[in-house]
């Protein structure tokens, strides 16, 4: 027993030191691991953020971005809060205005409203209105059109100018409308998009005003007015709409456009705002754009404003209730 002890006393010596440099290699080992695990689980962190941001950009560029740069562009001092109710406020006012605000395009059903539409590009209202009676006496359904000579109804569009093209998409929407959907006018976006010279903004006007489906229809004065009211700095239609539509309930859109687009024509023109006839002049941030004395302000009002007939030839009787005047027929003097 006295020899075993030095050599067992020797042997547990040794023991001990491998034990204390094993348990301090597997720190280090576990260190060394913990620092690779570490990046990775940081990798890991961070990769699916980054593919986040990358599968999800085009939704942040459609919905998302419109709604936040709204809330920026606000002017100074004015919170979203405050934007969204000076927003409704204005619609607001703008209805007890304009209580008889209607599409001004003459239609009985919407392949009349359809085909109106898309001849209005860059021509007015009322032009369209003195043009389609010809168009849909010769061809009242979209059968009719589509197997319509096309120098024939050139002849009759010629009048709403880039005659040509207009004649090519109007035939062509027939030949479509006739070729995948029976003849009849589809009651979907996705639907109408797909027809030739439909682009969303008509086919917000068909939606709302032949079907009944909200929709906001951004054109050159919806563009301009809301800019000028400062809901939005956006330029492009799409992201226009997508501003606009967030500070309203969507049963107010259709309604909503309709109420701007008046504006626009009567009284917030491109050029020469009315300033001191408009109604909503302490809840614009533009006022004083335009003439500012009531009196000359006046001299500017346009349509059933200035005492002027409106666009359309078979305007909605509340229109002729409130005082509204027909537009003279094609060629009338």
């Amino acid at each position: 027993m006295g020899e075993q002890g030095p050599e067992g006393s020797k042997k547990s010596r040794k023991k001990a030191e491998v034990t204390k440099k094993s348990a301090s290699a597997k720190k280090t080992g576990t260190a060394r691991k913990a620092s690779p695990a570490g990046k990775t689980a940081s990798v890991r962190k961070v990769t699916p953020v980054k593919k986040a941001v990358a599968t999800g950009a085009s939704v942040a560029v459609e919905k998302a971005a419109p709604a936040k740069k709204v809330a920026v562009e606000a002017p100074a001092g004015e919170s979203r809060t405050a934007l969204v109710r000076r927003a409704r406020r204005i619609n607001r006012e703008l209805a007890e205005v304009y209580p008889y605000a209607h599409p001004e395009l003459d239609f009985e059903n919407p392949f009349q409203l359809l085909v109106a539409t898309v001849l209005s590009a860059q021509t007015t209202d009322l032009r369209v209105n003195q043009t389609t009676p010809g168009l849909f006496a010769r061809y009242p359904a979209p059968e009719d059109l589509a197997a319509a000579d096309p120098e024939q109804v050139e002849e009759i569009l010629r009048p709403c100018g880039f005659f040509r093209a207009k004649t090519r998409s109007v035939i062509g929407l027939s030949k479509a409308l006739v070729e995948d959907f029976g003849g009849e006018v589809p009651g979907r976006l996705e639907d109408l998009v797909k027809l030739p010279g439909v682009g969303r903004k008509t086919a917000f006007v068909v939606l709302g005003n032949a079907f009944g489906r909200p929709g906001i229809t951004v054109d050159t004065h919806f563009q301009r007015l809301v800019r000028r009211w400062k809901w939005t700095a956006e330029t492009d239609p799409d992201n226009i709409e997508a501003a606009v539509g967030a500070l309203f309930p969507k049963s107010d859109w259709t309604d909503l456009s309709h109420h701007v687009i008046w504006h626009g024509r009567r009284i917030c023109h491109a050029r020469k705002p009315a300033c001191g006839a408009c109604p909503i002049a302490p809840l614009c941030p533009a006022y004083g754009e335009g003439e500012t004395d009531p009196e000359k302000a006046k001299k500017l009002l346009k349509y059933e404003k200035g005492g002027l007939p409106g666009q359309r030839l078979k305007p909605p009787q509340a229109y002729l209730d409130a005082g509204g005047r027909p537009a003279p027929p094609l060629g009338a003097a």
